[in-house]
């Protein structure tokens, strides 16, 4: 008996050095499998336990206002912010003298685990979750794919990807067929689903490409629903026959992938959608815009006063496309997304666009895939999977071109990093705010340090970095998510499975005011009109 006790002490012993020297995410940038006799734990350091935490000293900064104040967490939620408070002895208290407290990003544009072009993108719910928290972003809203036209499946299989998660997000869903089956799931999707947005592709023929007829009937859903109908703006026919052209050409590299796609094309595809929702008078949201010509498509609906979002990602703002040109394969490759990243002039044209008010909210379309994988279209740039990194660079790179430039203030930062996606999707003052009753989803950012980008460093499970060696002041020391400490002294401190999926409401802010204009329009009609029949 006592041989048996000894040895149940030592199996004991043995798991729980096995826990404790588990290496935490940030080192090595190696990652813990989930799973694998860790329990509930999770993997890596834990996250802090304290339910309280006490933020002293910081500038509080929000979208609208900014002010030298505390900020006293309790159980994952901001209970109060207000200078010179006082609490207890059971706090855990950071220093935030010098820096700024903000809300922590929210990213309204990521494909994690998206079964894509042969392969599936290396980051998933854990891994990039991880490296957007060691950016300062605490939630992403990521767009689930249906599985055979089916919203339903593909929810249910996005459901089960997250499962690991370690921060909050939401979902958008894609719609890439149409009839009455899908019209009664965008039902279920908005009601019972919590999600409050809708994406058509106008690209990518033969895989997610949808027409203008299915547009429509989708977009007049949308509206009845109160969801946000969203689009990838570019002419996917004209795609094919650029790409065709190309091929014809011997053009068969990454500069293929570009040249093959001119910004003519998103310009077209960007009118031809804002002309559409304003036919159906619903709102619209444009991803990813790369191009002036987008932008100047969007620039001119709103000044008419239509509802339309324009969304740039920060890829578009600070790369241009010079490196699709590298005799490098792998570098070259690395750079291939969907719209192309453009030639330069059109990342400053989007800044200006940004720091306007023309364009909204910052995304980055993350969608990862290694060197190996970007290897498959080594003869075919039409087989290199698209997609780039910056869910974890967006913050840092956002605040030093946009902020240290001078071309935005630091709370026009708040707003279009974090408040904006927050009030466009539903979720605002729940998330996007330091407000008491808000999540506590907070960074500390020190606007005096300093970051260099580099894969070696990098939390993402990819191999390669599209902003490799890029440098900049501000740097993101403290990310809390849920109330927990994850972030701090370049260490992670993540624990999967404790994000959670945030439900988000239809009928956001944008909505406000259609139904009397869509009276008023047909006011207008002065018709039918009464004729006299004639007797003979």
């Amino acid at each position: 008996m006592a041989s048996t006790s000894t040895a149940c002490v030592l199996s004991l012993l043995s798991l729980l050095l096995l826990l404790f020297t588990c290496p935490s995410v940030s080192q090595s940038n190696q990652f813990c499998e989930v799973g694998t006799g860790y329990g509930e734990a999770g993997c890596g350091i834990p996250a802090s336990s304290s339910s309280k935490l006490l933020i002293k000293g910081g500038t509080v900064v929000n979208a609208h206002h900014q002010e030298v104040a505390d900020v006293y967490v309790k159980d994952g939620i901001i209970v109060a912010v207000n200078p010179n408070l006082k609490v207890g002895d059971d706090v855990k208290v950071l220093d935030a003298t010098g820096k700024f407290v903000m809300p922590g990003g929210i990213d309204p544009h990521t494909h994690l685990a998206i079964p894509f072009m042969g392969t599936e993108a290396i980051d998933d719910f854990f891994s990039g979750q991880a490296a957007a928290l060691a950016g300062g972003t605490t939630m992403h809203i990521d767009f689930v794919l249906p599985i055979n036209g089916s919203l339903t499946a593909g929810f249910e299989a996005y459901e089960k990807k997250a499962k690991n998660s370690c921060m909050d997000y939401g979902f958008h869903m894609a719609i890439t067929k149409w009839d009455e089956v899908v019209s009664k799931e965008m039902e279920i999707m908005v009601k019972e689903r919590g999600i409050n947005s809708f994406k058509f592709f106008m690209a990518y023929k033969g895989f997610v490409m949808i027409n203008d007829e299915l547009m429509l009937e989708g977009f007049k859903m949308c509206k009845s629903l109160g969801a946000l109908a969203m689009v990838h703006a570019e002419n996917g026919d004209a795609v094919f026959e650029g790409q065709k052209r190309m091929i014809e050409l011997g053009i068969t590299g990454p500069e293929g992938h570009a040249l093959s796609r001119p910004p003519v094309l998103e310009g077209e595809a960007t009118a031809r959608a804002i002309h559409l929702a304003r036919f159906v008078n619903t709102p619209l949201y444009v991803v990813h815009v790369m191009s002036i010509d987008a932008m100047e498509e969007i620039a001119r609906a709103r000044k008419s006063g239509q509802r339309v979002i324009g969304e740039p990602v920060v890829s578009g703002l600070v790369l241009d496309d010079s490196k699709l040109w590298d005799p490098d394969f792998t570098t070259a490759s690395k750079y291939v997304m969907s719209p192309p990243i453009r030639a330069s002039g059109h990342d400053k044209a989007l800044q200006a666009a940004l720091s306007t008010g023309v364009l909204q909210l910052v995304g980055t379309d993350h969608c990862t895939f290694n060197s190996t994988q970007k290897a498959l279209g080594i003869d075919d740039f039409r087989k290199i999977p698209n997609g780039v990194n910056g869910i974890e660079e967006r913050m840092h790179l956002v605040w030093d071109t946009m902020v240290e430039s001078g071309q935005i203030s630091v709370t026009d930062f708040v707003r279009v990093t974090s408040t904006e996606c927050a009030k466009i999707f539903n979720i605002y003052p729940r998330k996007g705010a330091i407000l008491a009753g808000s999540d506590a989803d907070i960074i500390i950012f020190n606007p005096n340090s300093s970051f260099e980008i580099s894969a070696r460093s990098h939390h993402s499970r990819t191999d390669t970095n599209v902003y490799e060696g890029k440098k900049g002041k501000g740097k993101v020391e403290v990310t809390i998510a849920g109330g927990r400490v994850v972030w701090e002294n370049d260490e992670l401190k993540v624990v999967p499975g404790s994000g959670k999926y945030i439900e988000m409401a239809p009928f956001s802010y944008l909505f406000n005011g259609i139904n009397k204009a869509e009276e008023l329009y047909l006011a207008s009609f002065h018709a039918p009109v009464n004729r006299f029949k004639s007797t003979t």
